[in-house]
Formats: structure tokens, sequence, C-alpha cells
């Protein structure tokens, strides 16, 4: 691992200063020494004998998952670890989840924004999550489950403040819109964003790695919450990254951990067949959302072509200050 990102950070040491170059080098020791985000398989046998392991972000076909509930939880039982169904602006799923009680569960929701950014909001008990639903997601709900709620990710944030929750950003780095860190979103808008919750995903499966080191970088640079996931919408992605804690295995005891920091996270990138299996899936199931969909996809195109124009030109205006002062 250690071979791996020395790896990552030579490639892009072209782009990096000196200082920043090393900075990431101590980072990424530190990280690793202090075990609280590790890249690499979680060995779930080995785990769940002395840890209370969740798989905090998974997807049933009440979203844009593959799988029912039923499956799911059986899937769950054979690796030992607890889950949350986080589907996209549904709860079906979650409220079904919750009514197995031989497993730890959860309760959980992942929003789309009116940015089209996504954001997580973890319940201690599901009567809450119906609440929060029902007053504030379901009156701002789009065409259907997968398109964009009505509400800015301010509002969203400042709705699920209102109730015992813990809000994070799922991938904030990633290859599109839905992470909070992207060109669509302004830096101070990002900067006021992440000030208001309670952390941040710092592996997820389905996500690349140069993305995911970013996000644990964010992470821990914010100093909050970290979680990790498997973002799974299919059963064999299940458990390719947790979150686990030294903890009773039950909801208040394990958000707790969560939220005092006191977890960890454990996980390694699904390969790569895996990833285009997973999205095939989504976007089977996204197909009706097409127009929805591709503006968004057309704006965010956009926003990276300015994003790397402007460092072009920045980077043109450095060599000609430079050249002109010698």
């Amino acid at each position: 691992m250690i071979l791996f990102f020395f790896a990552y950070a030579l490639f892009f040491r072209r782009s990096m200063n000196k200082r920043i170059f090393v900075l990431f080098l101590i980072f990424w020791r530190y990280m690793e020494t202090s075990h609280r985000v590790v890249f690499e398989k979680p060995n779930l046998p080995e785990l769940t004998l002395h840890h209370t392991v969740v798989d905090m972000h998974f997807h049933s076909r009440h979203s844009d998952g593959l799988n029912r509930v039923s499956s799911i939880v059986r899937r769950a039982r054979k690796l030992g670890i607890g889950l949350a169904i986080t589907d996209h602006n549904a709860i079906r799923g979650a409220v079904r989840l919750a009514t197995y009680a031989d497993i730890l569960t959860i309760p959980g929701i992942e929003l789309t924004s009116r940015e089209g950014a996504h954001l997580l909001v973890y319940f201690y008990n599901i009567e809450t999550l119906i609440q929060f639903y029902e007053s504030d997601v379901r009156p701002f709900l789009g065409k259907n489950v997968m398109t964009s709620l009505s509400l800015d990710m301010h509002g969203l944030i400042r709705r699920a403040r209102q109730y015992k929750s813990l809000i994070l950003f799922p991938h904030p780095h990633c290859a599109i819109y839905t992470g909070i860190c992207n060109p669509m979103i302004a830096k101070d808008a990002q900067e006021r964003l992440l000030g208001m919750a309670d952390g941040v995903e710092v592996i997820n499966a389905g996500n690349m790695k140069k993305w995911n080191l970013q996000c644990a970088v964010l992470g821990f640079n914010l100093g909050k919450c970290m979680t990790g996931g498997s973002d799974g919408h299919n059963l064999f992605q299940m458990g390719k990254a947790v979150t686990y804690a030294d903890c009773p295995p039950n909801r208040t005891d394990f958000l707790d951990s969560v939220k005092n920091g006191t977890n960890r996270v454990i996980g390694k990138e699904m390969a790569f067949l895996q990833k285009v299996t997973s999205n095939g899936f989504k976007i089977k199931s996204s197909i009706r959302n097409s127009p929805h969909v591709m503006g968004k996809n057309v704006r965010f195109s956009y926003s990276i072509i300015h994003s790397r124009s402007r460092k072009v030109r920045d980077m043109v205006q450095r060599k000609i200050f430079r050249h002109a002062g010698s």
C-alpha cells in the first residue's frame, strides 16, 4: 500500500510543489500508522470477531439497486456485518430492513440535492427517519425516485440538522457531479457546506483510488467523522468497504462511535469489471431520468473544461512572469 501511494504521488508530482509532495507522503504515513483509514480488502471474519462492522452505504431495488431487501439481509448475515440501506430519495428499503432484529441495521437515506450532489443522513431509530422523510423529503421529491429534490444542499442539511442524525457527504471527490467537491459548486460554498455536515465518506468501494485518496485527505483535514461503505448495488459488492468500531453491536453505540471519531474505516475499490457491472445496473435504472441526468452532465462537463482552461491560463501566466523576472 505504501508503494502504491509513492507511485501515485510520483505520478502527480509535476502538479505539486516540493512542500506539498512531502506533506502528502507524511500524511499517508500517518494515515497508515494510525489505522483510522486503511486501503485494503477487509478481512471480515477476523474483523467481526473483535469489532462491530457495518457497510454504511448500500442500495436496494427501491432506488437503483438490483436486489430485494430479503436477499440483502441474507448476504449481510452470511458476512456477519451490520448494514445501512441508503436508497436514493427513498426509505422503503430502510424501513423493511429495520424489521430484521437479528442483524445490526442503521436507518439511512441518500439524498440528491437540487445541485445534483449527494448527502447521506443516518438516524438513531427508524421512526425518526420516517418522520424526516414525510416532513422534509417527500414534499420536495422530483418526478421519480432518482430525480433531484427541489431543495438545495444548504436546505437539506438545515432540515436534517433538526433531528438526531449523522450527516455525511458520500464520495465527496469523484468523477461526476454527485460529490460535493465538484466544479459546479463554488469553493467557498463547498467550505460552508462541509462545515455544516458531520463528516465525509473516505472510502467508497465504487469510487476510483485517486478520488478515495483525496476523500481521505479531506476527512483528516476536516477533523470530523469518517466512514466507509461499498456503495453496493449488487450483493457481491457488499462489504468491500466498511466502518467498524470497538463498541456493542447496537445503533446508539455504533453511531456515537462514528460521531466521536473512535471508529475506523477499511476497504478496497471494486475491480474494474465489477464497476462496469454495477454502473450498468445504475444506468439501466436511471434511463427514465435521461433528460434530467443529461442536463446535469452537460453542465458538469462545461464546468470541468472551464476549470481546466483556467488552470492552463494561470500556468502560462506564471511562466511568463517567471521569464520576465529573470
